[in-house]
């Protein structure tokens, strides 16, 4: 007896793609909305301006500074008040300089007090140490109460020249200060055309009292 036959499977139709017309739109969720960030954050932090421009002004004002003291010391240097190797010597081994009579300097004698004649008494002892009158001025200061009687001269070049004059005199002080010196006339230049180095004496109150 014939078995019975189970009817044929049909075939399964293959599953389609779908185009990307038809495929579906992205679902947006919560991490779409998150706002646009113009700078790092956390440990990316940008630098802050005004960090920058402190840095900037800081730095400027250092370079001013160093800038204005160099000219402040070449000046000094060029003009004989700042000696670097007579500063660099201990205080304790600095050496006085010897004075020296050195009559090839002009004088100038201004009374620094109210009493009249003792810019002619000093001028005698000027002109007694070797100085010809000629070389030898006298004048009034502007003031009339100067304490001490100072020999004053314009380089350190002149200091031993200043000692000496200050021995002549009787004593007094010397100070390197260019302050009272007066260019001289054409008459006392040297015979090359340079003006001749001066010192100038003031008198003092103390004049005459020791």
């Amino acid at each position: 007896m014939p078995s019975p036959t189970s009817p044929p499977e049909q075939e399964q139709p293959a599953p389609t793609e779908l185009s990307a017309s038809t495929a579906r739109p992205a679902i947006k969720d919560r991490f779409d909305d998150l706002p646009a960030r113009t700078s790092r954050v956390g440990a990316h932090r940008a630098e802050a301006p005004r960090l920058r421009v402190g840095v900037i002004v800081l730095w400027s004002a250092v370079a001013t500074v160093a800038i204005v003291a160099a000219g402040v010391f070449g000046t000094l240097f060029a003009t004989g008040r700042l000696d670097l190797a007579q500063a660099s010597k201990p205080s304790g081994t600095s050496q006085v300089v010897a004075p020296k009579v050195d009559t090839s300097y002009e004088v100038l004698v201004l009374n620094a007090t109210s009493e009249s004649g003792l810019a002619a008494q000093v001028r005698d002892k000027v002109v007694a140490a070797g100085w010809a009158k000629a070389d030898v001025e006298t004048s009034n200061a502007s003031e009339t109460d100067f304490p001490t009687t100072t020999v004053y001269y314009g380089a350190r070049a002149d200091e031993a020249a200043a000692r000496g004059l200050a021995d002549a005199i009787g004593g007094a002080e010397v100070s390197l200060d260019d302050s009272y010196q007066v260019v001289a006339p054409p008459e006392t230049t040297a015979a090359g055309g340079a003006s001749r180095p001066q010192l100038v004496v003031i008198v003092g109150l103390d004049f005459g009292t020791e």
